[in-house]
């Protein structure tokens, strides 16, 4: 028997960025108990130059910082690198969460939270991180998957789905968080880049393409509607 060389799963390093001490205590044993590598640090005067960050796999940042903003900090860091930052605000309105989406923020937590929902926030970004650096292939049968010719689409067997860009982000953002409602306000940050309103109907006529899409190349899955929340992809029929 030829013994596995495969070498051991590094664990996802987080920063976690919080002026309140005890927080971050908090934060910082949580963490390390569910296997992360963690950094915290409480202030981040003199942050200029954000390139060290690269390193992390995920960032948790306070809004309120001593010393900086952080939707500020946020807009630079985006300005450098992609490393996804779930922001944690007290100041929990939809207009505030919508400000630090537009930052480029990749979730949200309004505090005060519980660790239960962080776990599952911090979870749902790294499942969708991990889908996004899985290197792009297409079989000859199975899952849905995307295609490796470098064009936004999706194949199941040998039958392209024929996406648009739109339609692309919005499977992808769906794909990488299987059987979990997301809300519309964050597909439209997400998917349309922009605000969500009330009267916006334009992500509902995206659905409703990639469902007929879908269904025309035999995908057995489906994009439901949670009334009053937003859309899930079921994975089986």
């Amino acid at each position: 028997m030829i013994a596995s060389t495969c070498p051991p799963v590094a664990a996802p390093r987080i920063l976690a960025v919080e002026d309140d001490l005890l927080l971050a205590a908090h934060l910082g044993q949580h963490l390390r108990k569910r296997g992360f590598e963690v950094t915290v640090c409480n202030d981040v005067a003199g942050s200029d130059d954000l390139h060290d960050w690269r390193g992390y796999d995920l960032i948790l940042m306070d809004i309120m910082l001593p010393s900086r903003d952080g939707l500020s900090l946020l807009g630079q860091l985006r300005r450098q690198n992609r490393v996804p930052v779930i922001l944690m605000s007290a100041l929990g309105a939809e207009q505030d969460r919508i400000v630090g989406f537009s930052q480029g923020a990749d979730d949200y937590l309004p505090k005060p939270f519980s660790m239960g929902e962080m776990d599952v926030r911090i979870d749902a970004v790294l499942r969708r991180v991990a889908y996004e650096r899985t290197p792009p292939v297409c079989h000859a049968s199975g899952a849905l998957r995307r295609c490796d010719d470098g064009s936004q689409d999706l194949v199941l067997g040998h039958a392209r789905a024929g996406l648009t860009p739109v339609e692309f982000r919005l499977m992808e953002t769906l794909l990488a968080n299987p059987e979990e409602v997301l809300s519309k306000t964050f597909l439209y940050q997400r998917v349309l880049h922009r605000p969500y309103s009330l009267q916006d109907r334009v992500l509902d006529l995206h659905v409703s393409h990639v469902r007929r899409k879908l269904a025309a190349i035999g995908f057995e899955g489906r994009v439901e509607t949670v009334w009053g929340k937003g859309y899930v992809l079921r994975n089986q029929p």
